[in-house]
């Protein structure tokens, strides 16, 4: 069974020791690099090339958000998740449009963090419920709750969903246009006029629009420890 990689950005000696064991204890999830700052993080992703970067907000050198946008900058491709203490509303919309595929609060469990990674892993979202059901309210009152239609007569096609549904997926251009028998010319067109109809000029707007209209959900779990009932 191939191991999905990841790279786990952390400060915190004690925290990224014990989300290392955590994490491999899953079997299917193998750390490649630990990295201590922001700047580190950078560096160790163009060397190690992960699958994932598991990556901390308060990071010295080079905070979490800014090692993000360098890391997608560089590898567009990769996928990123934020781990963090804190979920305020400011970190979690900057977290986002930094290009971050998913936001777990660090009280989460073990398993919840597999799960996020295996989820990234496949080109799904994840975050944690409180922070999922925050940004599809968000955007929705955003939208003024139309849905589909941000504006009159901007309602998308089936094909503009399509299509829409598939980037939000983190598909390539050359994976979708082998998904809608398409060429890749063709993808970028309709990308491009998808992306000018609804005003949204990059993936993670993309990204919540799509998670907002019900055209994609964000996976998510219930049983995360912020979220349950205290006892």
């Amino acid at each position: 069974m191939k191991q999905i990689a990841v790279l786990l950005a952390e400060d915190h000696a004690i925290v990224r020791q014990g989300l290392h064991l955590l994490v491999e204890a899953a079997g299917d999830i193998k750390i490649v690099g630990e990295a201590k700052t922001g700047r580190e993080a950078v560096q160790m992703t163009r060397e190690l090339q992960p699958e994932i970067v598991v990556m901390d907000i308060a990071m010295p050198l080079l905070n979490g958000l800014e090692a993000t946008r360098q890391i997608l900058k560089a590898f567009p491709k990769m996928k990123v998740l934020i781990l963090s203490a804190h979920s305020d509303s400011e970190y979690v919309e900057q977290a986002v449009k930094a290009g971050a595929l998913g936001f777990l609060v660090k009280q989460s469990s073990g398993d919840v963090l597999a799960k996020a990674i295996r989820e990234l892993h496949l080109g799904k979202t994840f975050f944690t419920p409180s922070i999922a059901k925050r940004l599809k309210d968000e955007y929705q009152k955003s939208a003024d709750g139309v849905g589909l239609r941000k504006k009159s007569g901007t309602e998308l096609t089936s094909r503009e969903a399509e299509l829409l549904q598939l980037i939000a997926e983190g598909q390539a251009n050359k994976q979708i246009a082998s998904e809608l028998a398409i060429s890749i010319k063709t993808v970028e067109k309709h990308r491009q006029n998808l992306m000018e109809k609804l005003n949204i000029h990059d993936i993670a707007g993309l990204t919540r629009f799509a998670i907002a209209a019900g055209i994609i959900e964000s996976s998510v779990q219930s049983t995360i420890a912020e979220d349950a009932p205290s006892k």
